[in-house]
């Protein structure tokens, strides 16, 4: 499951290092990502059919999905990964807080402080680093609707294999984002639609996007998924979700090697300065999200303790 994680940690590295704009970075991640997932489901005949109900529910679901990647990989371009990484991690802020109003629930007083606190979190970041302020909105955005699209997909993902659900979920987002595109050129017409393509030698390769699209989809994606596919046949669905949630952690924590982020992060006018609000916004950030573990976690610790006899 780590493993995993980690692999998921590497979008962000790769959705720097690929020159495309979001839209069609994601356009071709989905549309790669799709063909995988059917030659896998293909090889092992694992084809199942889906409800007419239930696909019009996967069809909002790609397109959701595909409308998140993009506002992740747009706060990517706007600012960089740690502080789209910092956003998106207010998601499991922002899930509780849907999931009443999408499946018509009571909303708690203790997840509203807590994504308050998150929000002042993300404020302080804004504060003190105005210009990152279209990418710090793109990564909120991102959050938001990573929350809704999980919402959707825990009402169906007990119908149908986690294989069949991403090939559609991809085929669908993918879809989308195809009728959007010819749109999005109009208003942004140099655009670039094709990766660019560096010479495979050993001083260029690394630029060249058809390589780390194909990783980004073959690894971070189809092999990920897999692999937490895997690891949840012996681990719980909740030790899992615990898992899932270092992948901000480990995302920054690449942004800072590979990047050097924490430079640009950490420290202001040249090193001289400590960037204090971006350690106190990201510090609220992760005390809620630590607090709302907490609260998942309160409910098993005590069940788990002995029962004292008379």
């Amino acid at each position: 499951m780590h493993l995993a994680v980690l692999l998921w940690g590497f979008t962000g590295i790769l959705g720097r290092a690929i020159s495309l704009d979001a839209p069609v970075l994601v356009w071709y991640r989905m549309l790669l990502t799709a063909v995988f997932m059917a030659a896998i489901l293909t090889w092992r005949k694992q084809w199942v059919r889906i409800g007419r109900d239930d696909m019009r529910k996967l069809i909002l679901i790609g397109g959701l999905m595909g409308a998140h990647w993009i506002s992740f990989y747009a706060s990517i371009k706007l600012a960089n990964v740690s502080i789209a990484l910092v956003c998106l991690s207010t998601a499991s802020i922002f899930t509780p807080l849907s999931d009443p109003i999408i499946n018509k629930g009571k909303l708690e007083v203790k997840e509203v402080l807590l994504g308050m606190l998150a929000i002042v979190g993300v404020y302080l970041i804004y504060q003190f680093q105005q210009f990152y302020a279209w990418g710090i909105l793109a990564g909120i955005v991102a959050a938001l609707l990573s929350s809704v699209f999980t919402i959707y997909n825990k009402q169906i993902a007990d119908k149908y294999p986690p294989r069949t659900m991403v090939f559609y979920e991809m085929s669908a987002g993918w879809g989308v984002i195809s009728i959007v595109l010819p749109i999005l050129l109009y208003f942004r017409p140099d655009m670039s639609l094709l990766p660019q393509t560096a010479p495979l030698t050993a001083d260029s390769w690394y630029k060249n996007d058809i390589i780390w699209l194909v990783v980004l989809s073959l690894c971070c994606t189809v092999w990920a998924q897999s692999l937490a596919l895997s690891a949840l046949r012996v681990l719980s669905s909740f030790t899992a979700t615990l898992s899932v949630n270092l992948e901000p952690v480990y995302g920054i924590l690449l942004a800072f090697f590979f990047y050097n982020e924490n430079r640009e992060l950490i420290f202001l006018d040249g090193g001289r300065t400590v960037n204090v609000g971006f350690l106190s916004g990201m510090s609220l950030i992760l005390l809620s999200v630590v607090l709302q573990t907490f609260r998942l976690i309160r409910p098993r610790i005590a069940g788990m303790r002995p029962v004292r006899g008379s």
